[in-house]
């Protein structure tokens, strides 16, 4: 008896699973999170990305997969993936298959936004060099479409977090016209979309932080 309560309670939870994945419709947006190596925090600020799908599905007409996916580079769900973030403190390590395999999918279409932790911009820079050689970070003005598409930014990026006191900026690796990687340094968008009590930023900070990270989905989904 106990056996077949256990055999029905997996079955019963299994058809949960089946019918919850099955109400995502095809296509929906989605966010994958990548898990690089290099003993950084990849997975930091766990809330933010599920607070920005939520705000992305409630203010927008947006079809949105509300459950974070995340990936290495070169996985299965990598692949399968457009929309790629990248978070951190610390330290960021792509082997060199990985760069290639990174700098392809980007060219093929892809999308990556790197929003800077305070402790990652180092390696960060460092192993995007690895990635795209022949570029060089072009900051993004505040008349860019970027600040505009959603919500009207006209200073540029909000500021959340202080780090080393500079000024936050919006940089782009680029070909030709289309952004292939935001890079938003200084400003901390993600600790503005975690839970309130995570930070105790007040609510403008925090709303900015969720405007400008629909302003980044939007316009990387009408490119």
């Amino acid at each position: 008896m106990h056996r077949q309560y256990i055999l029905s309670l997996i079955s019963v939870l299994l058809i949960s699973s089946i019918i919850s994945q099955s109400s995502i419709p095809p296509g929906s947006f989605s966010i994958t999170r990548i898990h690089y190596n290099g003993g950084g925090d990849w997975y930091a600020d766990p809330s933010s990305l599920p607070n920005l799908l939520e705000y992305l599905s409630s203010q927008t007409s947006l079809v949105v997969d509300p459950i974070e996916k995340r990936a290495k580079i070169g996985d299965d769900i990598f692949y399968e993936s457009s929309y790629l973030y990248l978070t951190g403190h610390g330290n960021i390590s792509f082997s060199d298959i990985e760069s290639q395999i990174l700098r392809e999918h980007l060219l093929n279409g892809a999308f990556l936004h790197a929003d800077d932790n305070f402790g990652m911009d180092k390696s960060f820079r460092r192993e995007m060099a690895k990635v795209f050689p022949e570029k060089d970070w072009v900051e993004i003005p505040p008349d860019h479409d970027l600040f505009t598409i959603y919500k009207q930014f006209p200073n540029g990026l909000p500021k959340v977090h202080e780090h080393d006191n500079n000024r936050p900026q919006a940089l782009g690796l680029f070909e030709d016209d289309r952004l292939l990687v935001l890079y938003t340094f200084e400003s901390d968008l993600g600790d503005g979309w975690e839970d309130t009590g995570v930070h105790n930023d007040p609510y403008e900070i925090r709303l900015a932080a969720l405007e400008m990270g629909t302003n980044i989905v939007l316009f990387t989904l009408s490119r």
